[in-house]
């Protein structure tokens, strides 16, 4: 795939000049003229995606089609192996989705009722409702100002006597400091398991996240990195018995057909999926660089706009931009600033986990995790996906200048 190349200053003054002068031509009023009249810049699109690999797909999916095998077939196996080896895991077993990915990785480590896990506050819900799901108990950490992830200098002052694990989400892209964490856990004989649904190809050093934990989850829905058409997830390991007990589990507690030697689930990823994401993930490196290309390009045409608080990376981390999310006290009223110049944009997330209907249970309020709650409050993602022009990334950072 060809390197997305940065715009030229030109071509930003270009735009700049053709607004001037449309706004100044006789006739024409500000109340029934929009300076773009173009196509609108949606959220996320996977058209340019999609027909980079349709030739590919399409024969993938007839070949599932033809052999008349869809569940725990030869694509299954195949995608494990090769998925595997890419994310540096002895281990891959594929599941139905993300959540059970996670519930299956604490399940396979021991984890439940009388545990408690440290967890980010400041994540998708995802996270938490696995914990919930083993009967284990939360206990949320601040997230890190700079790069949004679980904020390690916190992590020690939360262990308490019946921690078992850490649970490190790498959240919009940028891997968690997976040295400290794995330092902190060795120190207090605690379990790692990464969430990696946000960060396929990230890494800490270089290492690929989703292999440093003992065991680790990931998810494959349409809009991730690595996403299917449909959903589906993924266990890594490089433990025999662990990558033994998720196969299982993942089909009924199944040790041979028909035997269950324990209370299992019904999560499989299935095989068409197991196809489609064969072929996507040949791409993937390409697709990251793309979008790292392009967060750079926001990242110089947004430095010191506005109260914008933009997006840091941690120098040992190769962040590959799931989202790009800025922070501004303004959130609300550029959202829709955006949307009227026909630029889609979404909030990630805005209400915190512990501030949710379904964890009132706990008893948590507002002020209990304020940086969380100020990331909720503030935070905004901006269109970035592979195939997205410069030009594009151009006009959003024009109106975002123009809003302030």
């Amino acid at each position: 795939m060809a390197k997305i190349k940065r715009p030229k200053i030109r071509e930003i003054l270009l735009f700049l000049r053709v607004d001037l002068l449309c706004w100044s031509l006789p006739g024409i009023e500000k109340s029934t003229f929009k300076p773009y009249s173009v196509e609108p810049i949606p959220f996320l699109s996977f058209r340019r995606q999609h027909e980079q690999i349709q030739a590919a797909v399409e024969v993938a999916i007839a070949g599932v089609y033809n052999r008349d095998f869809f569940i725990l077939g030869p694509e299954v196996r195949a995608f494990e192996q090769v998925y595997a080896q890419t994310h540096g895991s002895r281990h891959c077993i594929g599941v139905g989705n993300g959540l059970d990915a996670l519930t299956l990785a604490l399940l396979a480590a021991g984890i439940g009722p009388g545990d408690d896990v440290i967890i980010p506050a400041h994540t998708y819900i995802a996270s938490w409702l696995a914990v919930s799901r083993v009967g284990a108990r939360l206990i949320p950490v601040e997230p890190d100002p700079a790069t949004y992830n679980i904020d390690v200098t916190r992590i020690e002052a939360a262990i308490t006597p019946q921690t078992r694990a850490i649970l490190p989400v790498h959240l919009y892209g940028q891997a968690c400091n997976m040295t400290a964490i794995n330092d902190l856990a060795g120190k207090h004989n605690l379990t790692v398991i990464e969430d990696n649904a946000q960060a396929h190809g990230a890494r800490w050093g270089q290492q690929k996240t989703g292999s440093f934990g003992a065991i680790n989850a990931t998810s494959f829905y349409p809009t991730k990195n690595l996403g299917a058409l449909g959903d589906g997830g993924a266990v890594t390991t490089d433990s025999d018995t662990m990558d033994a007990f998720v196969r299982r589990h993942r089909n009924y507690g199944f040790e041979q057909k028909d035997i269950s030697v324990e209370r299992g689930l019904n999560s499989r990823l299935d095989e068409l999926q197991a196809a489609v994401l064969t072929v996507k993930l040949r791409y993937l490196d390409a697709w990251n660089e793309c979008r790292r290309s392009l967060a750079i390009q926001y990242l110089e045409m947004l430095q010191g706009v506005g109260d914008l608080i933009l997006p840091l990376s941690d120098k040992e981390a190769y962040h590959v931009y799931h989202l790009f999310v800025i922070r501004t006290a303004h959130r609300d009223k550029l959202k829709a600033f955006l949307a009227d110049r026909g630029v889609g944009t979404l909030v990630h997330y805005p209400i915190p986990p512990h501030l949710q209907q379904s964890y009132q249970s706990l008893n948590y309020t507002r002020g209990d995790f304020p940086l969380t709650e100020q990331m909720a409050d503030t935070v905004l993602s901006l269109p970035l996906w592979p195939g997205l022009e410069t030009t594009q990334v151009a006009r959003v950072c024009d109106a975002i200048r123009a809003f302030f």
